[in-house]
């Protein structure tokens, strides 16, 4: 536990994520972009999710207006995202969801944006941690990858990350652990071939999986 603090406290103190992620910077602003913006950014880069997510916006930016055009404009439009076939269909039928089912306001609780097709457990606590800032655990790649190669966890998966993350990441990390695990990951702390040689928090790190490093 001691260790965890001490690696949190580095990081946050080292890194600037908040104006370095695109998440952070959209922090507490409307909940129905930022839950798009998730589903965009769904295998795909940081930069590319936020240039599609503000062409979007310029033209569409509230579900009504989504919902009104075309489906083949909508799949030009978010082309740059990649899967935007899948993406455009899961846009439109998530702004349906929330028109008819939530009267026009993303859900506040992960049970129902759960209900609504298209959204996981990743993006639901998106969207309730930098929209309505609630005490949740957004785990992607990068906050699944991380934990195990650092020893504080053994899982085969996010959602099994999350609960055992809940177990011992004090609360008082929670609402950054994303912003911070997400920007390590990208720059410092990648899959293949990681930094460690300038990694703030080597002597911290078990090292598990690491078969070469730079």
């Amino acid at each position: 536990m001691k260790d965890i603090s001490k690696v949190m406290q580095i990081l946050e103190k080292h890194l600037h994520y908040k104006k370095r992620t695109t998440l952070n910077r959209m922090r507490n602003t409307d909940p129905f972009k930022i839950l798009i913006s998730c589903l965009l950014s769904l295998r795909t880069k940081d930069n590319t999710t936020e240039s599609v997510s503000d062409k979007l916006f310029k033209i569409a930016s509230t579900p009504k207006q989504i919902l009104k055009l075309p489906i083949k404009r909508l799949e030009k439009i978010i082309f740059s995202a990649g899967h935007y076939k899948k993406k455009a269909r899961t846009l439109q039928h998530v702004s349906k969801e929330i028109l008819t089912r939530f009267k026009g306001k993303v859900p506040i609780t992960k049970e129902e944006l759960l209900s609504i097709k298209g959204i996981g457990p990743k993006t639901a606590n998106i969207v309730l941690c930098f929209a309505y800032n609630q005490i949740v655990l957004p785990i992607d790649t990068h906050c699944h990858r991380i934990p195990n190669r650092l020893g504080w966890v053994k899982t085969k998966t996010a959602e099994k990350t999350e609960k055992e993350l809940e177990k011992i990441l004090p609360k008082k990390y929670w609402l950054e652990f994303n912003g911070i695990f997400v920007l390590f990951g990208k720059t410092i702390c990648q899959p293949v071939s990681p930094f460690c040689s300038k990694c703030l928090i080597r002597k911290y790190c078990k090292r598990i999986g690491v078969k070469k490093s730079r």
